[in-house]
């Protein structure tokens, strides 16, 4: 299986040093994948507005800058955003951003993207709330015109884009793979649509994993592309929402984390993702202690699951 890890920005509070020594430290161990969240602000919880999952002064570094500073004291990894909030966010800019790493990292960059949760986020940012499903599919095949296109000329309901370029390309002429997070039933029919391959996040449901995949599967035919090329990856447990106590031990118990990972590899996952943030919140309080956390459980993992 593939084994990934998403970063944890609250790394930054040992200084740059250490987030560098982090990323490097985490293609050393021998992760093939390292993603970061995405959230450019994170809302109070006010009268009207819907509470939030997690705190508002949570750390958060951006996604695409952290990446392109990882990029710089990697080789190997590859490099991606689980997930990006794509329609909060500019498609076209988004596409020269993705470029531009896979450029500079040689050809690592994943573009991993989800139409998110919170509606204040999108109202700071200046964006629409309840549009954000179409939104999202029209920014996809924008960004694929800007990668593949050489002459880039798209017309449609939000977003236009006539007699442009854009270079340089992406690495691959087919332009970068696309992962697309969520779990409702238009998010899993716009996986099979576009994307190449699902992020599921935590799936302890086999059932439900089936079912999704499948849901996954048709939407691809349908599309008139091959399902059996599709990528399944899911993360092996989230970070604890607050008051969760018994989720905070999660990543501080080796055997429970590795049987996860056995359970979603036999669901049907390629992949695995370890939330760096929650092995924080399980008590390893430093750079070093995350890295040494990553270690024990990476040769756990290769043990189990390959």
């Amino acid at each position: 299986m593939k084994l990934a890890v998403e970063f944890p920005s609250v790394s930054h509070r040992e200084g740059p040093a250490m987030v560098a020594q982090l990323a490097k430290g985490i293609e050393d161990i021998g992760y093939d994948q390292l993603d970061i969240y995405d959230h450019v602000v994170m809302g109070y919880n006010v009268e009207g507005r819907d509470k939030s999952y997690y705190a508002a002064n949570m750390p958060i570094l951006e996604a695409l800058m952290t990446l392109s500073y990882a990029a710089a004291v990697t080789k190997r990894i590859g490099l991606g955003t689980q997930v990006l909030v794509l329609p909060q966010r500019q498609p076209v800019l988004v596409a020269k951003q993705f470029s531009t790493l896979d450029t500079l990292s040689g050809g690592r960059a994943r573009c991993g993207i989800g139409i998110g949760w919170q509606a204040s986020e999108y109202e700071a940012l200046g964006e629409r709330f309840a549009d954000r499903g179409k939104r999202m599919d029209e920014a996809i095949e924008l960004i694929q015109a800007c990668w593949c296109d050489e002459r880039i000329d798209f017309e449609g309901d939000y977003y236009n884009a006539v007699a442009m370029a854009m270079e340089p390309k992406p690495t691959l002429d087919t332009g970068l793979p696309i992962w697309i997070g969520g779990r409702s039933a238009p998010a899993l029919r716009r996986v099979g649509k576009y994307a190449d391959g699902w992020l599921a996040g935590q799936v302890e449901d086999a059932d439900f994993a089936k079912q999704a995949m499948d849901t996954i599967r048709e939407a691809a035919l349908a599309a008139g592309r091959d399902p059996e090329v599709m990528g399944w990856e899911g993360m092996i447990a989230s970070p604890p929402r607050p008051g969760d106590a018994e989720a905070k031990t999660f990543y501080a118990q080796p055997d429970r984390v590795v049987a996860r990972a056995v359970a979603m590899k036999e669901m049907g996952f390629h992949g695995v993702s370890l939330n760096a943030t929650a092995i924080f919140q399980s008590g390893a309080r430093s750079v070093q202690m995350i890295l040494d956390t990553l270690q024990s459980l990476h040769g756990r993992l290769r043990e189990e699951v390959g």
